[in-house]
């Protein structure tokens, strides 16, 4: 499956020229070692793939030995899996390399050796235990990589020139038309509901079946547990608690999560760690609270003030309903034409947010509870701020609108109150672009384009 994420990793090789490796971290199951092994077959005349979750002891013990002696490192390696390395053409992936720290710790010394090019591929990258007795190099360019987006979603279905002309209405401040509208509101929603797990998208269009691919779902859901069993410390529990209640948390009116539904007497210093491990295995995304809506979001950031989203939105859904151990094919088509007897809110906030961290942005929200002042009394969805800082007008205010009956009230009195910080105020609903009242309404689908 074609993803932007190669791109990425093509600049990095040319631009690099072996002074640095990449590493690509990201949650299970987004296809790193698929994309990686693809780009060396494409780029490389030969390349070596360590998977450290498959190599025997042997090839552990490599990685103990003395770096003086890099010759015979190389030596080891080719006659190990049957390669033989050309220098500055051959490259050599680490997969899975949060299981052999000493293995990352090497990157010091065969970047420093300029041969070969190198890549690593890994989950769970920032967890303490993954990094404990090295140091990491520097010589690492440490990117992301996430679900597919949507235009990924569609270049998989065969669907190549819709995300261009979304685009291209977008930057025209015009509506598709009501026709072509319906039609990617519908392919949307299939994306929505079967996420950007690539198993996942092609078990989908392999077998056009709702129930195959939420199979496939539902066992990286059972991945992810067994990753907080074997890898969140002495603080399981408190993973396993906080991961069955976001989709519960989400569906609620006031999306902030609440830590009393934890547990009696539950306070946010007991329960961090725990938080920030599933934020930094990118099985969830946190936004915070931004108690001042201006420059320097992160600022004033309240870390104990925060709402939590599934990293996939196709994961979310089949987390959410599992009554019955699957989603049925009937509460699929339900969802997928808005027939659903369920407040979809959670769904499409949850979609915004992973369009908007696949598109490089931190998420931040913003919360007034004032009980004196009404006109302050708020809550904005996300708070976008501009990349090149002016002045004023720096901040644009977001709200999410799954349904066609909804009010404005908080988007309105945040115009009001901060007109000298406004940047744009965008609403993003499930029907057609338009402007009205010095507020854009943007079909969901153009998220990442904003």
């Amino acid at each position: 499956m074609k993803r932007k994420i190669e791109e990425v990793i093509y600049n990095w090789k040319i631009n690099s020229n072996g002074r640095t490796a990449l590493l690509i971290d990201g949650a299970r199951r987004v296809g790193k070692s698929y994309i990686v092994e693809e780009f060396a077959k494409k780029n490389y005349k030969s390349y070596i793939l360590i998977d450290f979750n498959q190599v025997g002891t042997e090839i552990i013990d490599l990685f103990e030995m003395n770096f003086r002696d890099i010759d015979s490192f190389f030596m080891y390696l080719s006659a190990a899996f049957n390669v033989k390395l050309y220098e500055r053409e051959s490259l050599i992936i680490f997969d899975e390399v949060q299981l052999c720290p000493r293995a990352r710790a090497a990157i010091k010394f065969l970047v420093s050796d300029g041969r070969f090019d190198y890549i690593e591929t890994g989950s769970l990258m920032s967890i303490k235990e993954n990094v404990k007795s090295i140091v990491i190099p520097s010589e690492e360019r440490h990117i992301k990589m996430y679900p597919m987006d949507f235009e990924e979603f569609l270049w998989a279905k065969g669907e190549d020139m819709i995300m261009p002309l979304i685009r291209d209405c977008y930057e025209k401040r015009k509506p598709l038309g009501q026709a072509l509208h319906r039609r990617v509101m519908t392919l949307f929603r299939e994306y929505i509901i079967i996420g950007g797990m690539p198993q996942a998208v092609r078990e989908y269009i392999e077998t056009k079946s709702f129930e195959a691919a939420d199979q496939i779902k539902r066992d990286i859901l059972t991945l992810y547990r067994e990753d907080i069993q074997k890898h969140a410390g002495g603080y399981v529990g408190k993973v396993e608690s906080i991961f069955d209640e976001i989709h519960a948390q989400l569906s609620k009116h006031e999306k902030k999560f609440t830590l009393s539904s934890l547990g009696k007497g539950a306070r946010f210093r007991d329960y961090e760690s725990a938080f920030m491990w599933l934020s930094d295995s990118m099985i969830a995304n946190v936004c915070f609270n931004s108690t001042e809506p201006t420059i320097g979001l992160k600022l004033n950031r309240d870390n104990s003030s925060f709402k939590m989203y599934m990293g996939d939105t196709g994961l979310l859904i089949s987390h959410a309903f599992d009554e019955n151990g699957l989603v049925s094919e009937e509460i699929y088509k339900k969802l997928l034409f808005g027939k659903l007897e369920v407040n979809e809110g959670m769904i499409f906030e949850n979609i915004v947010a992973q369009m908007l961290v696949a598109s490089g942005r931190s998420l931040y929200f913003y919360m007034n509870s004032s009980r004196t002042d009404k006109n302050s009394r708020m809550e904005i969805d996300f708070l976008l701020a501009k990349s090149k800082t002016t002045n004023r007008h720096n901040i644009t205010p977001l709200e999410v609108k799954s349904g066609k009956n909804y009010t404005l009230s908080s988007i309105k009195k945040f115009m009001n109150k901060y007109p000298e910080r406004l940047n744009e105020a965008y609403v993003l609903h499930t029907s057609d672009y338009c402007e009205k009242d010095g507020i854009v309404y943007l079909p969901v689908y153009m998220t990442g384009c904003i």
